[in-house]
């Protein structure tokens, strides 16, 4: 399971270097952001924000929403070394030691059948809410900001989805979101065997 789990391997850091002062500009606004996200996500967990407003992430091209009161923190996935174990499915990436715990990390959009995540400054590991009883963090493409649930309308999926992506909405823009619901993701048989073979043919993705 996520927690436990293909070869030994650190997830490589930014290969392009910048001048000095833009890197510290650029740290500078993106610590701020950070740090207002994380507020955010603690401030869910009372309820009022939760009912209003979901963090947005891209997932193999595809934009995804994230309940916030399922979230822990969100790390800048270029300073996390993650450890590869023996035997795992594609989409288990290995451990990583975060805030002194070893966490499971997973590339879910490769768990989802999407192309897996390219390494890059863009690329964050959001960990999961410790109430979800699953010491395990997501690999995502690049956090898109908070979304406003009631600015957006239900459409109808294409195909029957796992249980754990059950709904899609659209913005004032068309753009479409397929919103995610952790607690259910932790449950799935398919995500918590990522031993190889374990349950690879298992109806679980998008």
């Amino acid at each position: 399971m996520p927690g436990y789990g293909v070869s030994t391997a650190a997830f490589p850091p930014a290969a392009t270097a910048m001048p000095s002062f833009e890197t510290g500009a650029r740290q500078g606004r993106l610590r701020q952001y950070q740090l207002q996200l994380i507020e955010r996500i603690q401030a869910a967990r009372g309820g009022a924000l939760a009912a209003r407003k979901e963090l947005g992430v891209m997932l193999g091209g595809r934009p995804c929403l994230l309940d916030l009161t399922q979230l822990g923190e969100i790390v800048i996935a270029a300073g996390v070394q993650i450890q590869g174990v023996p035997l795992a499915q594609d989409w288990y990436l290995g451990l990583a030691a975060m805030r002194g715990r070893l966490t499971g990390v997973v590339d879910l959009a490769r768990y989802m059948g999407e192309p897996p995540c390219a390494a890059g400054n863009h690329c964050r590991i959001i960990t999961f809410s410790p109430r979800l009883g699953l010491n395990c963090a997501l690999l995502v493409e690049r956090v898109l900001g908070l979304r406003q649930l009631r600015t957006l309308q239900s459409v109808p999926l294409p195909d029957a989805p796992p249980s754990w992506a059950a709904q899609a909405l659209c913005d004032s823009e068309g753009q479409q979101w397929l919103r995610l619901d952790l607690a259910q993701l932790a449950q799935s048989e398919r995500f918590l065997d990522a031993g190889f073979g374990g349950l690879a043919a298992h109806k679980d993705i998008c």
